[in-house]
This record gives C-alpha cells, structure tokens and sequence, in this order.
C-alpha cells in the first residue's frame, strides 16, 4: 500500500488507541462470542486507565499504522514483567496486531510485524512469541507462514467465557542448546571396536 506509515503512539493518542483497538476487535471477534462478553472485554480490556497504563509501561510499546491522517491497524509489543505470560524477559510478546478489516489482504499485518521483528532484532530477543484463539484460523495460518510454531496453549477471558489461545513462537537467535553436538572421539572409537 502506498502512503502507508507505522509510527509509535504516545499517551496524547490514547482516545485514538481506544477508538481502533475497541473497533478491531469488534470486527475480528464478534463473530462467535455473545455481544455480553464482548461487552465486558472491551469495557474492561479498552479501559482509558487500562490503555494509560500500559502506554506509561516502558516494556509495552504501541504503534499505528497510518493510511494518510487514517488509523487503519496497530501493533502492541511487550518485554520484561509486561509480558502477558511469563517468558524469556529478553524475549518479545507480540500481543496485539490489529488492522481494520477493510484493509485486510493488503499487507498492512504483514507491516506491523516487521516492526515488531525489527524491534526485537535491535533488543537481540531470542525469541518473539504470541497467543492467537484456536478459532483463529486466519491468524494462526499468517503466524504459521511467518515461521511460528506451536509451543503451548493459555486460557484468555472474554467476559465470563474462558477461551484457548494458542501460544506460537519464533527463535531469533540459535539455542546452543538446540544444535546437535556430535562427539567425533567417541565416533571414531565406536568405529575401531
């Protein structure tokens, strides 16, 4: 897309933040979730004093993606004790990627992932890790082609109706632990016995 630009969000865009974060979910989620527990998550989750916390946490970031002056997705990051489950503090929870459903298809995600990849790169994460609902499939499939893999599961609370999310990782940087050690001495004396 042409003009399209990710930039931070500061606390002085927290009415726009509420506005795209309550309509996004809204239009990936109320299909197949009663509109009382859809109710409640965005009364609670997209609470002013919730999004002004979390825009005042220096190990949660925001960003927009911008279609001229239009927020049209966004992007929450976490590291450190703002993940949402306990991980690596080094690695990136990608919590949030969002875009209007208007602009889906049109590589506006695939954007706001870059900059979560480049973020974590420049923090030199080992890893970047996600929850998406198992009823998800749209977004377990784009996670998939990005290299994620399974690695777990958490129950995520939409008003009194506990849900499975999917947890999804992607290593950054190679595990010692991960690379197979082969042991030439011991190979050449199992050959000569």
């Amino acid at each position: 897309m042409k003009n399209l630009q990710i930039i931070p969000a500061t606390l002085e865009d927290l009415a726009t933040l509420q506005a795209i974060g309550r309509k996004t979910f809204v239009e990936t989620f109320s299909t197949g979730n009663s509109e009382e527990n859809m109710a409640a998550y965005l009364e609670e989750g997209f609470s002013k004093q919730k999004l002004e916390a979390e825009l005042r946490n220096k190990n949660s970031k925001f960003y927009f993606a911008l279609q001229g002056e239009e927020v049209i997705g966004y992007l929450k990051v976490n590291q450190g004790d703002a993940q949402t489950e306990k991980q690596d503090p080094n690695a990136l929870e990608i919590e949030r990627i969002y875009v209007l459903q208007q602009y889906h298809g049109k590589q506006v995600g695939l954007l706001l992932y870059e900059q979560a990849l480049s973020i974590a790169k420049a923090r030199k994460a080992p890893y970047m890790w996600l929850g998406v609902w198992e009823e998800n499939p749209r977004a377990i499939r784009f996670y998939q082609k990005l290299g994620f893999v399974e690695f777990g599961e958490h129950i995520f609370q939409l008003g009194d109706e506990a849900q499975r999310d999917v947890l999804m990782k992607l290593y950054l940087q190679p595990l010692l632990s991960s690379k197979p050690h082969i042991n030439r001495t011991a190979q050449q004396q199992h050959k000569s016995e």
